[in-house]
């Protein structure tokens, strides 16, 4: 398993896995809007992706984006997407992806690095439990849908 920060020339492959996994999470297809997504995260360079790579196929991969903390005055990162495809899960890839995310906040300097995931998934908590992650008992997230 061999897991690489992705550059635009990856475009095509993360958006197809970027599109089943926003499918996994009951999201309606959309390959042509997945590939614009993508595509403009690399433009902006307002991303940071990794895929992992079993042989030469492209199996997973991880997106960052930049958060700041006011308090720590630091950057830290949310690492909101993490996908394997399913013939591919329990290989490492996961665990790999999130190794490579956490290594690149080390890498920046930063405070911290987060996520969220569904509480239905298990088996993303436990991964993320392993890796030294923990549930946040001191803070309510609140979302307001625009």
């Amino acid at each position: 398993m061999e897991v690489v920060q992705a550059s635009a020339m990856h475009t095509n492959e993360v958006a197809v896995l970027f599109d089943a996994y926003r499918s996994y999470f009951d999201q309606a297809p959309d390959f042509k809007g997945a590939l614009a997504f993508i595509s403009e995260r690399f433009k902006q360079q307002d991303s940071v992706i990794f895929v992992a790579f079993e042989k030469d196929e492209i199996v997973g991969f991880a997106q960052l984006y930049p958060l700041f903390t006011s308090l720590g005055m630091k950057r830290g990162w949310l690492l909101n997407d993490v996908y394997v495809l399913e013939e591919h899960r329990g290989k490492g890839a996961g665990g790999a992806l999130v190794d490579a995310a956490v290594e690149h906040g080390r890498k920046t300097d930063a405070a911290w690095v987060m996520l969220q995931t569904y509480v239905a998934n298990t088996g993303a908590q436990k991964l993320y439990q392993s890796k030294g992650f923990k549930k946040d008992t001191n803070s309510f997230y609140f979302y307001l849908t625009l």
